[in-house]
């Protein structure tokens, strides 16, 4: 019976002092409460009636209303979660138990650990239930492991539907900080103003697709920006390259940043000015995280799994969507590559979505705009899927006049043309093109002749 009864009151981690000193503290001293809720969920309190009075004093923050034992009593009244007997009692004994708020955010982390404890109990049971049912292949169950494990990692533990009112407080801060100028735009500049002022930069969690043809200047365009990113912000940077080595977009990145042409750095024929500019410029990569996997057989999954690992990541790069392998390995009769290719696009939402980071995806454009008077890209030359275009958040298309007439006045400039928008206007902006650094740069800068 013994036996029995343990199993009956054995209870998943939590620790119902850490939980009632954190909200002690929140109830006597309010200037502690906007620190606690950068930290913690309602979801992280295991006693329901804790979770009841945290979820109140969340609500109530995220309205800025005034927050102390009375308050927080009323407004329990109100949304239903006072009990007559009860609540009133335990609040004021919440108030007894803390002496002072200093040591809130030592309760903080235990609720935490014991929050994510909960969470590993819970997914490890899930994994353990897909195992046992045989759901799906190995390399499925294997990917909604990780999957599940990475949902913690990001303190996201799994698929619960999420309040409005819980995202009412984020939003408003970053709200706040863009009215202020402590951000100059809701995602991470790209190192290009003008493209930044259409798109309000690289926001986290969109899929941005960059189409050109052949030779245009894709992945210069797409290298320009993942090195500006990974210089500004100090974070990883992961490149997908299943087209050229990591030795080919090493050379690109030291010739687009010491400036010196490319077609020096393949025959050696360097000046001593040239080796003093890569010196520097190969100082500057070392103080920057890009990290090149090459692998021209990567699946989508793949991706993502690598990219779960970084720490720090700010910004993935895939070189180009058409030599991507499908899931799984599927394969793909004939001409189903167009169900390949939409499938691969949806995978690199959901990675953009799940890894919180925006996914800039190089894209190969069909024939179409040859046959054209003007051949500026349009969204229906996105070759193999019109999926893509749905699953885009932004669609760009380069443009350059000098890659279809010669002798045109328009010689190394460029076309970035924002030819869908989810967060603003659509249009064109001119780049200056330097074939000979295989770099991008806005119209108004001008490089200096070589000395």
């Amino acid at each position: 019976m013994a036996f029995e009864d343990e199993i009956l009151s054995r209870q998943m981690p939590h620790s119902l002092e850490a939980e009632q000193s954190a909200l002690g503290a929140m109830l006597i001293d309010a200037d502690c409460i906007k620190d606690v809720m950068d930290k913690l969920q309602p979801d992280d309190f295991y006693i329901k009636q804790n979770r009841d009075i945290f979820e109140t004093i969340y609500t109530m923050f995220s309205y800025s209303k005034a927050i102390d034992g009375v308050t927080v009593a009323e407004e329990m009244q109100k949304n239903g979660t006072y009990d007559e007997q009860t609540t009133r009692s335990y609040l004021v004994q919440l108030m007894e138990i803390t002496p002072t708020a200093a040591n809130v955010m030592e309760y903080v982390k235990i609720i935490q650990d014991k929050a994510l404890l909960r969470s590993l109990a819970k997914a490890a049971g899930e994994i353990t239930a897909m195992v046992q049912e045989g759901l799906g292949e190995a390399r499925d169950i294997l990917e909604a492991s990780e999957q599940k494990v990475y949902a913690i990692r990001r303190g996201r533990g799994g698929q619960e539907l999420t309040p409005v009112a819980q995202l009412i407080k984020p939003f408003l801060d970053r709200l706040n900080d863009l009215a202020s100028g402590k951000l100059e735009m809701a995602g991470q500049p790209s190192g290009f103003s003008a493209v930044d002022q259409k798109i309000h930069g690289l926001n986290r969690s969109d899929l941005i697709l960059l189409a050109a043809r052949p030779g245009v200047g894709k992945s210069s365009f797409a290298m320009n920006m993942a090195m500006n990113v990974a210089r500004q912000s100090q974070k990883t940077v992961a490149v997908f390259s299943l087209e050229m080595s990591k030795e080919q977009l090493l050379e690109r990145l030291l010739s687009s940043e010491s400036l010196v042409e490319l077609n020096r750095l393949k025959t050696g024929r360097l000046s001593a000015a040239d080796w003093g500019k890569l010196t520097q410029a190969a100082r500057t990569l070392r103080q920057t995280d890009i990290r090149i996997d090459d692998n021209p057989m990567l699946t989508a999954a793949d991706m993502n799994a690598k990219c779960r690992r970084l720490e720090n990541l700010g910004l993935v790069v895939v070189d180009y969507l058409q030599l991507m392998s499908s899931a799984g390995g599927k394969s793909y009769a004939g001409e189903n590559r167009q169900q390949a290719v939409s499938d691969i696009s949806r995978m690199l939402k959901i990675m953009a979505k799940e890894l919180d980071v925006p996914v800039i995806c190089l894209s190969q454009l069909s024939r179409a705009n040859e046959k054209r008077e003007d051949k500026r890209p349009m969204l229906s030359d996105l070759r193999d899927s019109g999926a893509i275009e749905q699953d885009a958040d932004i669609v760009m298309f380069l443009y350059r006049e000098d890659y279809y007439k010669e002798d045109t006045e328009n010689r190394n400039v460029a076309e970035c043309i924002v030819a869908k928008n989810r967060h603003g206007e659509t249009g064109k902006i001119s780049l200056r093109w330097a074939p000979e650094y295989v770099t991008f740069s806005t119209l108004e800068t001008r490089y200096d002749d070589e000395e």
